[in-house]
């Protein structure tokens, strides 16, 4: 028996399908998602076009025929038999399985305060409709949650003319994953566009017409918007047995505690050179996890090693952060045509980079920077500040040494 299960039929499930055909499996691949759709990419949804939402496919039904990937859509995996080796499906089918990749990806935290049902989430297609459609310009917004979703739809809100207000619990917004010098720069630009910020506030109740926060105090919004994080979907790993903590717990080749299962995207939590376990929440980290856990379903032994990468539009603003930086990093400013460049170097080498420009200015140097974290170089400082050396000759003097 050497059929491929998948369950989870986004980014990271989908592509995992696809990746297994092309490292040459020729048995059969079963691809299971919960949505009626085929499946399609998350970052557009926050980005809608003449105000209608996209749907981008991951691919085309024309595809998964092609490739012989059996497409389940809109069906529950309800429970994995690990002894037996097979899956349990919502209408009672049971699929067996030679090797299983769990790709269940994440579902939105949900608040807890009185009135919480009011609030929308946004996490799949049908919530970013369910909110584009609903939301109207004369009327106000409150997003509840001040991280790079809220972020985001924060700018695409104001765009269309809403009056929006942000809520966050921390000091500051962006604290979790935008380096601060970016992030105040983010914050700064939200005000200059008109959103208010209630900071360092917890929230008491939802009205149909007002947030209430801890205070006292109430933030008139007809729409309330949760982007409060993520919790990693991990309960079918849980009933099978699969040893857990945030996320599903794998070894650097994205094996679990099964020998047989394997996952992959938002719900894994792999194992570190240094101790601990990671999850990457990003579209870039379920692509690469998903490829390298197909291509050892099918007999390879990859340890999975891509670099974390993320961006994020706002407004005419383009943000990318490469690596993890971390507050103990030495800091190295670069400023770039409509744009800033901040390099991370731990030890004496370049381990991380930011930048934030117009528009994709800071995409190409973003790239080179990635190549030199790659190289394992450690730079002179001076020449990394230097906006006269070209990032493209460091790479070349690095991969001649």
């Amino acid at each position: 028996m050497d059929d491929i299960v998948i369950i989870g039929a986004g980014e990271a499930g989908t592509r995992a399908a696809f990746a297994a055909r092309e490292a040459g499996f020729s048995g059969t691949v079963t691809l299971i998602g919960t949505e009626p759709h085929l499946p399609y990419e998350r970052p557009p949804l926050s980005k809608p076009l003449d105000g209608a939402v996209q749907m981008k496919a991951i691919c085309t039904a024309e595809a998964l025929e092609a490739a012989g990937i059996a497409y389940h859509r809109d069906i529950t995996a309800t429970g994995i038999d690990a002894k037996n080796r097979t899956v349990t499906l919502g209408d009672g089918r049971t699929l067996p399985y030679g090797r299983l990749l769990l790709a269940t990806g994440a579902r939105p935290r949900r608040l807890a305060c009185p009135g919480a049902g009011r609030a929308l989430d946004f996490r799949t297609y049908r919530d970013a409709a369910t909110l584009f459609s609903s939301v109207e310009a004369s009327e106000p917004a409150a997003i509840v949650g001040g991280g790079l979703i809220g972020m985001e739809l924060a700018a695409v809100l104001r765009d269309k003319g809403v009056a929006v207000s942000v809520i966050e619990a921390a000091a500051r917004p962006l604290g979790r994953a935008v380096p601060p010098r970016f992030a105040e720069r983010l914050h700064a630009r939200h005000r200059e566009e008109g959103v208010s910020f209630h900071l360092g506030l917890g929230i008491a109740e939802i009205t149909p017409d007002a947030v209430v926060l801890a205070d006292g105090s109430r933030v008139a919004a007809r729409t309330v918007i949760s982007a409060i994080g993520v919790l990693p979907d991990i309960a079918l790993a849980q009933r099978a047995g699969l040893a857990t903590a945030n996320g599903i717990l794998t070894d650097p080749f994205l094996c679990t505690s099964d020998p047989h299962i394997f996952a992959a995207g938002d719900c894994a939590a792999v194992a570190q050179p240094g101790g601990g376990a990671t999850r990457f929440e990003s579209w870039r980290n379920a692509r690469s996890q998903a490829e390298t856990a197909a291509r050892n379903m099918t007999g390879a032994h990859e340890a999975f090693a891509a670099l974390p990468w993320f961006w994020s539009d706002q407004y005419d603003l383009g943000l990318q952060v490469t690596g993890l930086p971390q507050p103990g990093h030495q800091s190295i400013l670069r400023p770039v045509a409509g744009g800033e460049l901040e390099f991370y170097l731990a030890d004496g080498r370049l381990v991380a980079a930011a930048g934030l420009g117009t528009g994709n200015g800071v995409a190409r140097d973003i790239k080179l920077a990635e190549m030199l974290i790659a190289a394992g170089i450690e730079p002179d400082p001076a020449a990394l500040a230097d906006p006269a050396v070209n990032l493209k000759a460091l790479l070349r003097s690095a991969r001649a040494a």
